[in-house]
């Protein structure tokens, strides 16, 4: 209310007219946050601060108590649409499509179809999909909650053995225990699987020389960054 009144008086001061200000209720979630930079878990229109990625993964992770709503609110999506995707909601709610097409619809009015096509490429990329046409910001930015670990670009110049790598990483807690994980096949370097434990990881490995993705069977990433 303070903005709202300090607002109309500047205006009613510069301009000797009067203002009138509109106000609509809050956006909130099904828990009663509300949207805006001051809370916490914010996405920002600008791919600098919020990747296209991390944006339609925001709106894709809606809760199913939103997502009608959202729909109706931040999309252009027809009536009868919505309408579809809420009754797909209720029946099948595991296949998330109504999220999928909000994520969809939102990140292509903010980022573009190009923006969609990068959001879907790293989700696959999460799921063992591959990293080739991705720059290190991309990357860094699909996996901007793994866990890193840094490491001179020296120590890999020459080449280092990947099983030195991946304890001193942090991804296993032994030597033998990498081994062992190598030769079940349960290893892998930008998502590609690793079957020989002398293999030698080199510095034109990594993801325009900045990064290299450690991965541990299925789900277990890890993110070497090379300075």
């Amino acid at each position: 209310m303070g903005n709202i009144t300090a607002g109309t008086d500047l205006i009613r001061r510069k301009r000797q007219g009067k203002a009138h200000a509109m106000v609509f209720p809050l956006l909130t979630t099904s828990t009663g946050q509300k949207f805006g930079k001051t809370e916490a878990g914010t996405v920002w229109l600008d791919a600098n601060m919020t990747s296209p990625y991390q944006f339609y993964q925001y709106w894709y992770n809606t809760d199913d108590r939103d997502v009608d709503r959202y729909l109706k609110t931040f999309t252009f999506l027809t009536r009868e649409r919505i309408e579809q995707l809420e009754k797909l909601t209720l029946s099948s709610p595991e296949k998330r499509e109504a999220q999928t097409e909000l994520a969809r619809e939102v990140t292509q009015l903010v980022h573009g179809e190009t923006g969609v096509q990068a959001a879907e490429r790293a989700a696959k990329v999460l799921f063992g999909g591959a990293l080739d046409g991705l720059s290190a910001k991309d990357v860094a930015g699909i996996f901007a909650d793994v866990p890193s670990h840094s490491i001179a670009s020296g120590e890999i110049q020459n080449g280092k053995n990947v099983v030195d790598l991946i304890v001193e990483a942090g991804l296993f807690k032994s030597k033998g225990e990498a081994r062992r994980m190598i030769e079940s096949g349960g290893v892998y370097v930008n998502n590609e699987r690793i079957a020989d434990a002398a293999r030698n990881v080199l510095v034109n490995h990594a993801i325009d020389g900045e990064l290299l993705v450690l991965r541990k069977g299925k789900k277990e990433y890890l993110v070497v960054r090379i300075s």
